[in-house]
Protein backbone atom coordinates (compact mmCIF):
# COMPACT_ATOMS: atom_id res chain seq x y z
CA UNK A 1 0.00 0.00 0.00
CA UNK A 2 1.14 3.48 -1.06
CA UNK A 3 1.50 5.68 1.93
CA UNK A 4 0.40 9.32 1.29
CA UNK A 5 2.66 11.68 1.83
CA UNK A 6 1.11 14.93 3.30
CA UNK A 7 2.20 18.77 2.65
CA UNK A 8 2.47 20.54 6.01
CA UNK A 9 2.76 23.84 4.19
CA UNK A 10 0.16 23.43 2.47
CA UNK A 11 -2.14 22.76 4.84
CA UNK A 12 -0.35 25.81 7.57
CA UNK A 13 -0.93 28.27 4.20
CA UNK A 14 -5.03 27.24 3.99
CA UNK A 15 -5.57 28.08 8.05
CA UNK A 16 -3.50 30.67 8.26
CA UNK A 17 -5.13 32.17 5.00
CA UNK A 18 -8.77 31.05 6.63
CA UNK A 19 -7.83 32.70 9.61
CA UNK A 20 -6.74 35.90 8.40
CA UNK A 21 -10.24 35.94 6.48
CA UNK A 22 -11.97 34.93 9.62
CA UNK A 23 -9.84 37.90 11.40
CA UNK A 24 -10.76 40.92 8.83
CA UNK A 25 -14.58 40.26 9.59
CA UNK A 26 -13.95 40.46 13.67
CA UNK A 27 -12.03 43.32 13.96
CA UNK A 28 -8.43 41.90 14.35
CA UNK A 29 -7.20 42.80 10.48
CA UNK A 30 -3.93 43.81 11.55
CA UNK A 31 -3.28 40.41 13.13
CA UNK A 32 -5.12 38.89 10.12
CA UNK A 33 -2.64 40.70 7.81
CA UNK A 34 0.55 39.24 9.23
CA UNK A 35 -1.03 35.72 9.18
CA UNK A 36 -1.77 36.22 5.73
CA UNK A 37 1.86 37.10 4.87
CA UNK A 38 3.28 34.13 6.45
CA UNK A 39 0.74 32.16 4.62
CA UNK A 40 1.85 33.51 1.54
CA UNK A 41 5.39 32.75 2.28
CA UNK A 42 4.07 29.32 3.63
CA UNK A 43 1.68 28.67 0.26
CA UNK A 44 4.79 29.21 -2.37
CA UNK A 45 6.85 27.49 -0.23
CA UNK A 46 4.86 24.28 -0.81
CA UNK A 47 4.06 24.92 -4.52
CA UNK A 48 7.56 24.76 -4.88
CA UNK A 49 8.06 21.67 -2.84
CA UNK A 50 5.09 19.32 -3.82
CA UNK A 51 2.55 21.78 -6.14
CA UNK A 52 -0.83 20.16 -5.32
CA UNK A 53 -4.08 21.59 -5.13
CA UNK A 54 -4.27 22.00 -1.30
CA UNK A 55 -0.70 24.17 -1.70
CA UNK A 56 -2.78 26.16 -4.19
CA UNK A 57 -6.16 26.84 -2.36
CA UNK A 58 -3.58 28.09 0.58
CA UNK A 59 -1.81 30.29 -1.39
CA UNK A 60 -5.12 31.80 -3.01
CA UNK A 61 -6.65 32.14 0.34
CA UNK A 62 -3.61 33.52 1.90
CA UNK A 63 -3.72 36.19 -0.70
CA UNK A 64 -7.30 36.85 -0.72
CA UNK A 65 -7.20 37.27 3.25
CA UNK A 66 -3.87 39.59 3.02
CA UNK A 67 -5.76 41.98 0.40
CA UNK A 68 -8.98 41.93 2.54
CA UNK A 69 -7.39 42.62 5.97
CA UNK A 70 -5.14 45.33 4.14
CA UNK A 71 -8.58 46.77 2.65
CA UNK A 72 -9.99 46.85 5.93
CA UNK A 73 -7.30 48.16 7.76
CA UNK A 74 -6.85 50.99 5.30
CA UNK A 75 -10.36 51.39 6.07
CA UNK A 76 -10.32 52.16 10.08
CA UNK A 77 -7.54 54.34 9.69
CA UNK A 78 -9.42 56.73 7.75
CA UNK A 79 -12.13 56.73 9.48
CA UNK A 80 -10.19 57.04 12.37
CA UNK A 81 -8.61 60.27 10.74
CA UNK A 82 -11.73 61.82 9.46
CA UNK A 83 -13.27 61.65 13.07
CA UNK A 84 -10.00 63.16 14.54
CA UNK A 85 -10.40 65.83 11.61
CA UNK A 86 -14.05 66.25 12.17
CA UNK A 87 -13.46 66.92 15.38
CA UNK A 88 -11.35 70.00 14.88
CA UNK A 89 -13.71 71.66 12.43
CA UNK A 90 -16.68 71.43 14.32
CA UNK A 91 -14.63 72.95 17.24
CA UNK A 92 -13.30 75.96 15.21
CA UNK A 93 -16.62 76.74 13.95
CA UNK A 94 -18.28 77.71 16.99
Amino acid sequence: MEEKKSNGFAIAALVLGIVAIVFSLIGLSWLGLILGIVGIVLGVMAKKKNPTGMATAGLVLSIIGTILCALIFIACIACIGAIGTAGTIGSSLY
